[in-house]
């Protein structure tokens, strides 16, 4: 679906992407993840043709961009940098106006308008705003209907930057919902984030972005494979730590962690030692933990659930 090579973008001196080789699959769910000012947006813009690279290659459908630009865009929905509408006008109005602009609609198209604005109005949440203009809105308000206007063509591909900016936790739920449910039906999603706990409740694959180079680009299920270790909670540790002689690496009150692969086998060792067991998981690290692991120190950092991203 997205593949580059190299893909690197200098203003002057600085290097605001440093060859990025992104790898985007049909019927992903990609977060594309990193603090503010790590090249995410720019990113974004060179793979739709809204900034030329300066060096590397952009394929979008097998076909290069920004050359292919005509046939590939039309099967793409974007949200770019904030929802681009007319404020005086209603969010009907702007619907219609991206449609009728849209070269590939045609006159089947301008038929069935009218049912398609209402579909894709009533799958962000805005089906009952009535003539309100745009500028009335929330900023959360805008977000959806800007996710309005990408899903008006029912593109294959969605590139989302910062989808959920400015919705409340039951927006940012209902989003999450509706990406993945049209993720299911087929349309495969990229969404640029600094917003970790989304990424992590919703992708299916990940790519980390720090000071302009892609760190991390895996499964997120590979990302979170078990570390070997087994986390054990017990009302006695004091036992369960001379039972198993050295291999306990942590401690915290009952909580236990031990150099262990395998709980079934723990759990037999401990049972066979008379030692009460009341948990045992594997340890998995979190992609949080990954994360600060591979990108920069520093103020700027990708949002964990207690994070704040500095100025």
């Amino acid at each position: 679906m997205i593949r580059t090579q190299g893909l690197t973008k200098r203003y002057g001196s600085v290097l605001a992407v440093d060859g990025v080789d992104l790898d985007v699959r049909e019927g992903d769910v990609y977060g594309f993840l990193g603090a503010n000012g790590s090249g995410k947006t720019t990113t974004v813009r060179m793979l739709l043709g809204l900034v030329l690279a300066t060096t590397g290659a952009i394929e979008l459908f097998d076909e290069a961009m920004p050359r292919a630009a005509a046939r590939v865009l039309p099967r793409v929905g974007t949200l770019v940098e904030g929802p681009a509408a007319y404020g005086h006008l209603s969010a009907r109005t702007n619907l219609e106006l991206i449609d009728a602009s849209a070269t590939s609609a045609g006159r089947a198209g301008r038929r069935t308008r009218k049912a398609r604005i209402d579909g894709v109005l009533e799958q962000v949440g805005l089906a009952g705003i009535g003539k309100r203009p745009v500028k009335a809105f929330s900023l959360g308000m805008r977000q959806r209907l800007g996710l309005a206007a990408a899903l008006l063509r029912r593109p294959d591909l969605l590139i989302l930057d910062e989808p959920t900016n400015g919705l409340d936790p039951q927006g940012i739920h209902e989003m999450r919902d509706l990406l993945l449910a049209l993720n299911a039906a087929g349309t495969t999603v990229f969404l640029s984030s600094h917003l970790l706990s989304e990424v992590e409740q919703m992708c299916t694959r990940v790519g980390v972005l720090d000071r302009g180079r892609l760190v991390v680009q895996d499964s997120l299920h590979a990302l979170r494979a078990p570390t070997g270790r087994t986390e054990v909670r017990t009302p006695d540790p004091t036992a369960a730590l001379a039972l198993l002689d050295g291999r306990v690496e942590e401690r915290d009150g009952e909580r236990l962690l031990v150099r262990a692969p395998d709980p079934a086998e723990l759990n037999a060792l401990l049972v066979r030692g008379g030692v009460p067991v009341s948990g045992l998981a594997l340890e998995r690290r979190s992609l949080e933990e990954v994360i600060l692991e591979r990108t920069s120190a520093g103020a700027d950092r990708v949002d964990g659930p207690h994070q704040v991203v500095g100025p």
